[in-house]
């Protein structure tokens, strides 16, 4: 397991976290299992936005001995009053959700405590007036809530709220389907998804992945927007190219499924190579760099992806990226411009042009 810090809070986060969307399907001795199996892994990271409330006596059970360990996000909003998953913006609500969780998981403090789903901009309104933005914040101050995250998947409202400073972790919907626009929940452009992970790595807050594989779209060719199943692994590498993410959350509902997760450090770098998506490019994403290093190896050497990356970060104002890029050992002056990425590009990035671009900037 490799290991990703929050700037923001000093956590070091597991690369591969786990949603628990299908774990209550496992029942307790196998949901134990799974549990026990992912922390063996390496796994620390886990998002309770649970599918079911059964899944909190099986965290509470498996992790209770190991809870300084791991970290776990909480949704201020999620609601198990009925035992399946629900959306709620009633304080009353809340609270006594978020007091059951407390208790079945046999803790009395949360590592993220999340304003949760947050997709229109009235649902922030609401969110505010109804007092469960002040509970948190007064649960915040008396040091039950540690941090304070925010889930969305919409980037017009993911602004609005990065806007107040309250927020150390972001809960985003990262995948090539939805960043190009495809899917149930493919909100906000090519560049407005953009603005959000450079923003993110610039002001220190992490981001952690939900629905990595697009609900199982991408998994399954007949529904794949680019016309081939994409792995588990390729989907994982994607995420985590993004600028500011820390972890990826798929859900598993046995130790099995854990496992496999787990073999994405086995896999070869062709394995989990995802370049097969710039068979598929919006109009708006074409000639843009998305960091996948398909244009490697480079003739002198060149880090083209993450020389990329920081010229977009510090575009936007990132001063640690500009610093980075300056460290590196080869830079856009280095560039020869032999063509070779040029031709190797699977989304049409002139990247020949573009290291001429970078080396302007950067004045060298």
């Amino acid at each position: 397991m490799l290991y990703r810090i929050n700037q923001r809070t000093g956590d070091r986060i597991s690369e591969i976290g786990l949603g628990s969307a299908y774990l209550f399907e496992a029942g307790m001795k196998e949901g134990v299992h799974a549990l026990e199996t992912a922390v063996e892994g390496g796994i620390n990271f886990f998002d309770l936005a649970a599918g079911d409330g059964a899944a909190f006596p099986i965290y509470g059970e498996a992790l209770r001995a190991v809870r300084e360990k791991v970290l776990f996000q909480i949704h201020f909003g999620a609601d198990y009053s009925k035992g399946t998953y629900g959306w709620s913006l009633d304080l009353e609500t809340v609270k006594r959700s978020v007091e059951r969780q407390l208790r079945e998981l046999h803790t009395d403090y949360i590592d993220y405590g999340f304003i949760h789903c947050q997709d229109e901009l009235s649902d922030w309104e609401t969110y505010q007036a109804n007092g469960v933005l002040d509970h948190l914040r007064s649960m915040k101050d008396a040091d039950v809530v540690r941090h304070i995250g925010l889930s969305s998947h919409t980037p017009q409202v993911i602004q609005k709220i990065l806007d107040t400073g309250l927020v150390d972790m972001l809960m985003f919907s990262v995948n090539p389907a939805y960043d190009y626009q495809q899917g149930e929940y493919a909100f906000g452009g090519v560049d407005e998804r953009a603005a959000v992970y450079a923003r993110c790595e610039k002001d220190g807050v992490g981001i952690s992945v939900m629905k990595p594989f697009s609900g199982g779209q991408l998994l399954d060719a007949k529904t794949s927007p680019f016309g081939v199943a994409l792995t588990p692994f390729q989907c994982i590498r994607y995420a985590l190219d993004k600028p500011g993410v820390l972890t990826v959350l798929p859900g598993a509902a046995n130790a099995k499924e854990i496992e496999t997760l787990l073999s994405y450090y086995d896999k070869t770098p062709e394995e989990l190579d995802y370049s097969v998506i710039g068979s598929y490019s919006p109009r708006d994403a074409v000639g843009k760099c998305v960091y996948c290093n398909h244009c490697k190896p480079c003739p002198v050497g060149l880090e083209i992806g993450l020389i990329n990356k920081y010229y977009d970060l510090a575009r936007v104002g990132d001063a640690l990226a500009a610093e980075h890029y300056r460290l590196l050992e080869k830079t856009a002056a280095d560039c020869v411009s032999c063509g070779h990425c040029d031709a190797r590009c699977p989304f049409g990035v002139k990247q020949s042009e573009r290291m001429r671009e970078i080396r302007a900037y950067f004045g060298k």
